[in-house]
Order: C-alpha cells, then structure tokens, then sequence
C-alpha cells in the first residue's frame, strides 16, 4: 500500500487516475531553484504570499497536504515576525531539514534584500525630482488601500461568527484608542480561545481543510497521515542545540557592533531594537510595522513619517516579506546619517539594511527549529487551533488601526487640522475598488496609482 494514503482508502472514492500515488521524493538540491524562484515571484504582502505557496505546493506539486499546510500556517501566524517566511522556513524544514529550513527561508528573503537596497538608495538620490514626487503621491493611497484589503481578506476568512467579530473589534479599540502592547493583545486573544475552545468550540474551531471540503484529495508527499519524520520529532537535546546555536549567531554580532563601535552607535541600536521586534511583535507585517514606526520614527529618528510611508510603498511592490520594510529603515538611517562619511553613503546604507535583516530574521530561524517539532506532534490536536483561530481574529483588528494610521497621515498630510487631500482619497478608493471587488493583483494597481499620482502632479 502508498505510504502516503490511509489504512482505510479502500473505502474513499477513487482519486484521479493521474493521482493515486504521491509525488516521487525531492531532494534539497532539486528544491532550492523552487525557493529562489518564490523570493522572485512573492508579490502581493503576507496573504498574497500565503496563497501563493499554498498554490503552488500543495495544489501543483503535492509536496504537503492541505491540513498540514494549514497547521504549520496556524503556528506561523501565532508567533511574532513574518508568518510567510516562517511558513517557507517550516516546509523547507520538514521537507529537507535544518538546511532546508536555511534554504527556504534565506532564498524568499534574500532577492528582496537586493532590491530594496537599490531601489532606496533611488529614492533617497532622486526622490526629490518632480517624476518620483509624483509617482509617490499615488503610491501612497494605494498603500492605504492595500492595507485595508489585507484586512477584508483574512477577515472574511476568519471572522466567521459574531463573537470574532467582538474580538477584532475589541483588538482594533485596545491597539488604536488605548494604544495598548501588541503581545498583550495578542496574549489576551490567546487566552480567550482557549477559554472558548472549551465552552463554544463550534466558533472557535479551525476552517475547514480541502480534505473536509472537496472529499479525498490526491495523495501528497507530506500527506495528512504519513508519519513525522525522524528529524522533526522533539528532543530536548535537539531543542537546547538549536537555542544555543541561535544565541550564538545572536550574541556574536550584537557583541561586535557593541564592542567596536559602543551600545549608542546606530548600527547596535538597529540591532538591538529590531531584535525586540523579531521578539515581541505578533501579528505579521502589519501588525510589525506600528511597532516599527514607534521606533524608527518617534524615537530614534532614522526616518521621517513620510519615508515611513514611501518605504512601505516599495516593501509592496518589490517580492519577498512585506516586513522587508525595515531593510528600508535601515538603508535610509545608515545612509542620510552617513555612517561610514560622506563619500561612502550606499554602502552605509547598504550596511545598515543588512544589519537590521539579520536581527529581524534570525528569530524566526530559531522559532521553526525549536518549534517545529512540537508543532508536528499535535496536528492532529483540535484543541490547539482555537487560540490560533482567536489571534487571526485580533490580528484583523490590528490591521485596520493600520490602514487608519496610513489614512490619517495621507489624506490629512499637514495634519488633522490641515485641508483633507481629495485627490489621495479618490485614488485611495478607486485602488480598494480594484483590490476588493475587482480582484486585480497588488503590483498592477500600485502602477496605476503611481500613474494617476505622477498626471495630477503634471496638471497641478
């Protein structure tokens, strides 16, 4: 009998004869021209991205199952950080490994990292010509846009009874009126799941899967019942090897930069505040960024609210983790601050940008290979997915705070007591309108925004 299929497939219906048998094994080294290929092609933010990997390695290769996509997603969406990246660094693991993990999650970042460095040090070089000044005065509603149509989308997903609604609600007024801590939110979610798990386990209970909806589906690589494999079972002498190891490549870098340069350089300050947003921010991108701003704004100054906003705008329509907008904050801190003096600007921005990418995602390393092994003992565990299922709901009240945070500085740009710009807001509804009822992908409407940001600038 496939290993792949159950011991009671004799009484399923018949798969497709093309597939009645899991896919042949693949290799790391047959794997990583697919993950390099990804960090090229993941447009469209975390959901965007979500759904690509989904498309792509459960529906085309067959690499994974749908349930056991969705319960390495559930647990990449409960931690802090990128939940895509983590998600490729998952499957990359549980496929080929540690080093698979490495692949997996380097290659969808890495092509992102090149390119925000490029186009940052563009924006800062020629960002003042009347042709970018333009284009950014469309981007920017789009911005504002997008942000809102990531929170319909995972709310429409997600928010299937009037009790989540409460919980998103109630996340959107604890975030943006009290302005309270993302982890306390994001805990307080957690612990009413759980609690509800228990006492109305019909709202809280996970989505249904492909194999619940569409019957038996065709066999997978990484099928629903195969057995976890060897390298993904818990041990305590594998998890204190991966802790230590992650300390390690933590420890040594923040001690140089410390070291040599002093604890109040900006390069320690990136490394140190950005770690704390690997560490405390949960939610996704969207939740990451207010955090960010905080920081990378209010506090330290590395970028003004405007680049702030114009760095997102490039995070959007490069590839890779939305969260890349810190390479962003980075580059743009290192460079106008001239770290390395005057006639070495692109490369102190260069510096900086990659600083701040090793401390944003190496957590997220540490987070799969320490967890992951415990994860895979309990996908077959529903209790697991109703705290899960009560922090998706939060994350889509944090998601709108956000859009409101990017509206309020677009369309009231000298101010709430300024004059209301109402060319942003009709290019900012006319991007929704495309995003949400028209379906049309990311890159296609920031294009046309810029488009209609660049004319109005010109008949101005």
């Amino acid at each position: 009998m496939d290993r792949c299929k159950p011991e009671n497939a004799m009484n399923l219906p018949k798969a497709p004869a093309a597939f009645t048998t899991a896919p042949a094994p693949i290799s790391l080294r047959q794997a990583w021209p697919f993950w390099l290929k990804m960090g090229f092609i993941s447009f469209g933010g975390p959901a965007g991205q979500i759904a690509l990997l989904h498309e792509e390695l459960v529906e085309r290769r067959r690499w994974i199952s749908d349930a056991r996509f969705l319960h390495a997603l559930n647990y990449c969406m409960v931690l802090p950080g990128p939940e895509a990246q983590q998600l490729a660094t998952y499957l990359g693991w549980l496929m080929h490994r540690s080093w698979g993990s490495i692949v997996a999650g380097v290659l969808f970042v890495l092509p992102s990292l090149f390119f925000l460095i490029g186009l940052s040090w563009v924006y800062l070089t020629f960002g003042s010509t009347a042709l970018v000044a333009g284009l950014f005065a469309g981007i920017k509603p789009a911005v504002t846009a997008i942000v809102l149509q990531a929170a319909w989308r995972i709310g429409t997903r997600t928010l299937r009874h009037r009790l989540l609604w409460v919980l998103a609600a109630l996340s959107w007024f604890a975030l943006y009126v009290l302005q309270a801590p993302f982890p306390a939110i994001v805990l307080g979610a957690a612990l009413i799941g759980a609690i509800g798990g228990r006492l109305a386990p019909q709202v809280f209970q996970a989505g249904a899967s492909h194999a619940a909806k569409a019957g038996p589906h065709a066999p997978a690589l990484i099928d629903d019942v195969t057995p976890t494999p060897a390298h993904a079972r818990f041990t305590l002498a594998g998890l204190v090897k991966v802790l230590a190891l992650g300390l390690m490549l933590w420890l040594l870098p923040m001690a140089l930069l410390a070291l040599t340069q002093g604890w109040e350089h900006m390069l320690t300050q990136l490394a140190w505040f950005f770690t704390k947003a690997a560490l405390l921010t949960f939610g996704g991108a969207y939740a990451v960024l207010p955090y960010v701003y905080q920081g990378g704004v209010e506090q330290f100054g590395w970028v003004t609210a405007a680049q702030m906003i114009d760095g997102l705008a490039l995070g959007e329509t490069t590839p890779g983790p939305l969260i890349m907008v810190v390479a962003f904050v980075g580059y743009v801190g290192g460079h106008t601050q001239a770290l390395l003096g005057p006639d070495h600007l692109f490369l102190a921005g260069a510096l900086a940008a990659t600083v701040v990418t090793w401390f944003t995602f190496l957590p997220s390393f540490v987070f799969i290979l320490a967890g992951g092994p415990f994860i895979e003992s309990t996908h077959q565990n529903v209790r697991f997915s109703a705290p899960l299922t009560a922090i998706t709901a939060a994350v889509v009240g944090v998601i709108v705070s956000l859009a409101l945070f990017f509206g309020q500085h677009v369309f009231w740009p000298q101010g709430m007591d300024g004059r209301f710009d109402v060319a942003s807001a009709v290019i900012a509804a006319a991007a929704a309108l495309a995003l949400i009822r028209l379906k049309r992908p990311v890159v296609q409407v920031i294009a046309a925004c810029a488009l209609a940001g660049w004319a109005l600038s010109v008949l101005a």
